[in-house]
């Protein structure tokens, strides 16, 4: 009787041992979220408030995407954290981009001029953290160290230029 009491409470400790467990990275990326003011309100975050300024026009929609500020996460495939999208309004929107803890991050954003779900590099808009310079020699990724910011506990601010070709 012993013996089971002993198998049975290990196998009891695993079981809770896999629920405290962090998750699997793969489950840390990939999340689509609303855009939600409150979580860029005062004693909020982490977050950053992202207003996204120089939208071509009034058609198509806007993707924000957060990124790790890593060589390992920026603008991998697959390897966003949360993305929203929004209809696009010309001239200036703004979104609440909440993050998973502080740290380094990088934000991508694209305006889908036509609505097509793919890039259409000679029509759509595109934009990055810390608005870097895009060129045909970077063809339109810059090193993550040109787009990374830090973010603590709080709500931080930030305004990206879109570009179009």
């Amino acid at each position: 009787m012993t013996r089971t009491f002993i198998a049975t409470a290990g196998v009891a400790a695993l079981a809770l041992g896999a629920l405290s467990a962090p998750a699997p990275a793969a489950a840390q990326y990939r999340q689509k979220i609303s855009n939600d003011a409150a979580k860029c309100a005062a004693g909020a975050g982490p977050s950053v408030r992202v207003t996204v300024t120089d939208i071509k026009e009034s058609k198509g929609t806007i993707r924000v995407q957060s990124y790790r500020g890593t060589k390992e996460d920026w603008l991998e495939k697959g390897k966003w954290i949360y993305r929203m999208e929004a209809p696009a309004k010309a001239g200036s929107m703004s979104f609440c981009m909440p993050l998973p803890r502080p740290g380094t991050y990088a934000i991508a954003v694209r305006h889908d001029l036509n609505g097509n779900g793919s890039t259409d590099i000679f029509t759509d808009g595109g934009a990055m953290s810390n608005n870097p310079s895009l060129n045909i020699f970077n063809l339109g990724k810059p090193s993550y160290k040109k787009v990374a910011f830090q973010v603590g506990s709080g709500v931080e601010t930030m305004s990206i230029r879109m570009r179009y070709r």
